[in-house]
């Protein structure tokens, strides 16, 4: 085992999950630690996320709390070990710790699927749509805060485009692509961007046209990423306080169908060009 002050997101998931487990099984931390021959403070660290567990150790978790859900026990099998370095580790003493966490939950998704109003996903925007964007923040960022933003943004895309490019649904209200962000010429890219995407097999853009009636979910920008499996789902809440991460069952399932009515409400793949095209050629 190795021991994290600064858990990552993912690590405390496991943790919690394990908590969740022993819970379900009717087990007390005290009588959990006995069972498993680890010490309180030890039981108490990795329901933390603070002590790094192995593969074989989760397992034996499972087998200690008689969880038969094969599928679970190895998608949370498979989240052990040290935490990985991947590129968003360059920015730790740059970006805010939940931008951290929502690019690791981005690299370990199987399918995202996103909801916005206001704002393109930040998954398919422009370099320079991101840059107005930032330039836009308060208080006022400096210009080698603003390009960091850039870079990390940029960055979180290679989950499109990678080796494994995973499956992306972005759903796209008429508003967001009309806010002309960085000015026309701007906009414009953007629009190519957009529709050049959308042609990629592994990503769907859906644009909901003003005039569709009710909007779901309040116009809260709303980020899904699915697991290996449904239990270890998360959903991603922008604000301009900080991001805000959710997994409760109950979460989970509201936000699946508040995506599920805006995917109903949405024109489909090949209307939703044909309008980013005409918005394009109106600029």
């Amino acid at each position: 085992m190795s021991s994290s002050d600064a858990p990552t997101l993912r690590q405390q998931r496991l943790g919690f999950e394990l908590r969740k487990l022993r819970e379900s099984a009717g087990l007390t931390s005290t009588a959990a630690a006995a069972r498993l021959g680890v010490g309180q403070a030890h039981m108490s660290r990795i329901e933390a996320g603070r002590y790094a567990v192995s593969a074989d150790r989760v397992r034996a978790f499972a087998r200690a709390y008689m969880c038969t859900d094969q599928n679970l026990i190895d998608a949370l099998a498979g989240m052990t070990g040290r935490r990985i370095r991947g590129w968003w580790e360059e920015y730790r003493d740059i970006m805010l710790p939940d931008a951290l966490d929502l690019a690791e939950t981005e690299h370990h998704a199987t399918a995202i699927r996103i909801g916005t109003v206001i704002h393109i996903p930040g998954l398919l925007q422009t370099a320079d749509q991101v840059r107005a964007l930032a330039q836009g923040s308060v208080p006022p960022l400096a210009p080698h805060e603003v390009e960091h933003r850039v870079s990390y943004r940029l960055k979180r895309q290679v989950v499109l485009y990678g080796e494994r490019p995973i499956p992306l649904t972005a759903i796209i209200h008429e508003a967001a692509l009309r806010m002309g962000f960085g000015g026309p010429v701007v906009a414009r890219a953007q629009y190519k961007h957009l529709i050049e995407a959308s042609t990629r097999e592994n990503i769907s853009v859906l644009v909901i046209p003003f005039g569709a009636g009710t909007l779901p979910g309040s116009g809260q920008s709303i980020t899904y990423c699915s697991a290996g499996v449904p239990q270890l789902d998360t959903v991603l809440l922008d604000a301009y306080h900080g991001s805000e991460f959710l997994d409760a069952h109950a979460q989970l399932v509201k936000y699946q169908k508040v995506l599920d009515r805006m995917e109903a409400t949405a024109l489909s793949p090949a209307e939703s060009r044909d309008l980013i095209a005409r918005i394009e050629k109106d600029s």
